[in-house]
């Protein structure tokens, strides 16, 4: 009976274990934590207050800035009065104070975001982080996209079809700077915001909470709730402007389906390796 074989030992042990990766943040208690959201939250509140504050100071150039889609529309109307007036005494302040607040966090948002990153990106894994970075950047792009698409297009669209109503009606055309201001704010941070819906759709893919086959299946449904955002988001009720709203919105679905299903296969791609 043959006895086994005594293998000599392995002069170098037995084969150690890979050593683990260093963790992507040093550990810290509560009140550390608290201390660095402390800091990016003034960091953030100091940004904005400087952009605020700049577009106080160069209020007046801001102001003709912003009346462009009103210069744009009233060269086809030689006769209107493109001044626009007050109703009250504190109605110049409130206007200021919109254009800082609203002009303030357009101009932060990008340093706003990167401190924001800077302070989530720690607890984040390596794969969590490259799919963050390219998340911010999307949603900063179609928030832009959205503000110029308004301010271009929808704003001077809106103009063009009160100043018709009001001839149809026989009105004069008294606009004030706060209905002029709040009207312009409302649908360029409105637009901006609602074109993020893309992003939202492509992250509930990639979490698995909806599908490409359900959005595609309820496709003529998305086009209806986007009418209704169109009613919501644009100040005149003609289905012009809604429809002018609602196109580049279904296109933007049209787009996320697509980025979607890439998203869907990378998954599966993954899953089976």
């Amino acid at each position: 009976m043959s006895q086994p074989e005594n293998k000599p030992d392995d002069p170098t042990g037995p084969a150690e274990a890979p050593a683990p990766s260093p963790p992507r943040e040093k550990a810290m208690g509560f009140w550390q934590h608290l201390e660095e959201l402390r800091g990016t939250l003034v960091k953030s509140v100091v940004v904005f207050v400087i952009c605020a504050v700049a577009i106080g100071y160069f209020a007046v150039e801001f102001n003709e800035t912003l009346k462009w889609p009103l210069t744009y529309v009233a060269r086809d109307y030689p006769d209107l009065d493109t001044k626009l007036g007050t109703l009250s005494i504190m109605e110049v302040f409130n206007m200021v104070i919109q254009m800082c607040v609203f002009g303030g966090l357009m101009l932060a948002a990008p340093v706003i975001l990167f401190f924001v990153g800077q302070f989530v990106a720690p607890a984040l894994t390596e794969k969590e982080t490259k799919a963050v970075l390219p998340m911010c950047i999307s949603a900063l792009v179609l928030f832009l996209i959205g503000a110029a698409f308004s301010f271009f297009l929808l704003m001077p669209s809106t103009i063009r079809i009160a100043i018709e109503l009001n001839n149809a009606f026989g009105l004069e055309t008294r606009w004030t700077a706060g209905n002029y201001f709040t009207t312009l704010s409302w649908l360029v941070l409105g637009s901006g915001a609602v074109f993020e819906f893309p992003l939202v759709i492509v992250l509930l893919v990639w979490l698995g909470i909806i599908t490409t086959a359900f959005l595609r299946k309820y496709r003529r449904h998305a086009i209806v709730a986007i009418f209704v955002v169109a009613a919501i988001v644009t100040p005149t009720p003609d289905p012009v402007t809604q429809s002018i709203f609602a196109a580049p919105l279904y296109a933007l679905f049209e787009i996320s389906i697509l980025v979607s299903s890439r998203v869907e296969k990378r998954k599966a791609r993954a899953n089976v390796t």
